[in-house]
Formats: C-alpha cells, sequence, structure tokens
C-alpha cells in the first residue's frame, strides 16, 4: 500500500469520524429548544407521610411552592411543622435531581460523559474526558 492510499484511508476515516461527530451535534442542537423549553416546565410534587405538607420544586430542585393543611394547626407544634416542611422540600428537590437527569440523558447520546456526570456529579471524571479528547484531536 503506497503512502498515497494510506493517506486517502486515514481522510476517509477522519471524514467518517468527523461525520458522526457532527451528527450527533445536529441531533443534540435539534433537541435543545425542546430539552430548554421541558426543563422549564418540569415540576416534582412531593407530599409529607401525612399529607399534611406539599412542596413543588423545579428542575433544578428550587422551590416553587409549598401548601399547608389547616389539620397542622390543630397539633400546635411549629417545630414538627418546620422539620415536616424541610423534609419534604428535600424529597422534592432529590426527586427533581432524578427527574431532572433522565430528562437531559434523553437528549444526549449513550454513554456521554454528560449523562455520567448527571449521575455522578464527579467532575473528575467529566475533566478527565475533555482532557483525553483534547489531547487525541478529536
Amino acid at each position: 500500500m503506497g503512502a498515497e492510499s494510506a493517506d486517502r484511508d486515514a481522510n476517509r476515516a477522519l471524514r467518517a469520524r468527523f461525520d458522526e461527530v457532527y451528527g450527533q451535534y445536529q441531533r443534540l442542537r435539534s433537541g435543545l429548544d425542546e430539552l430548554q423549553t421541558r426543563l422549564a416546565e418540569l415540576r416534582v410534587t412531593e407530599r409529607s407521610d401525612d399529607g399534611q405538607v406539599t412542596a413543588v420544586v423545579g428542575a433544578r430542585g428550587e422551590l416553587i411552592s409549598v401548601e399547608v393543611a389547616p389539620s397542622v394547626f390543630h397539633d400546635r407544634d411549629a417545630r414538627a411543622l418546620s422539620r415536616k416542611i424541610t423534609d419534604t422540600v428535600l424529597r422534592a428537590s432529590a426527586s427533581a435531581v432524578t427527574a431532572t437527569r433522565e430528562l437531559v440523558s434523553g437528549f444526549l447520546p449513550p454513554g456521554s460523559p454528560s449523562v455520567e456526570f448527571l449521575r455522578t456529579h464527579d467532575f473528575g471524571a467529566l475533566l478527565g474526558r475533555a482532557d483525553a479528547v483534547l489531547s487525541r484531536g478529536e
């Protein structure tokens, strides 16, 4: 095999790799508007075990609303009510993280380091992947 033939094969392989990566990018880009809309609209609702407290949070776990049933005022235990509200909001926030991860992962290629980061929150793995890509010139 001559050098010219090897160059042609290498160029063909590079072009195929570029087309694959560009195709993934186009699919991701085309879904970005939908993803942004769905994340903005995402609401997660959790209720306390006794149903007296309801918390609604958004995609980032940010508190949108807290509703308290009138029956909580019969107890007149402010500390217990505070704990109940806090626990319910924390559960809602944790559920929002899961819902957001599932939503976002549907828009990213399988095995994407971004999906792994959403799962593990391991910056090292995310940056390690970026460093590896840069060093290989991908």
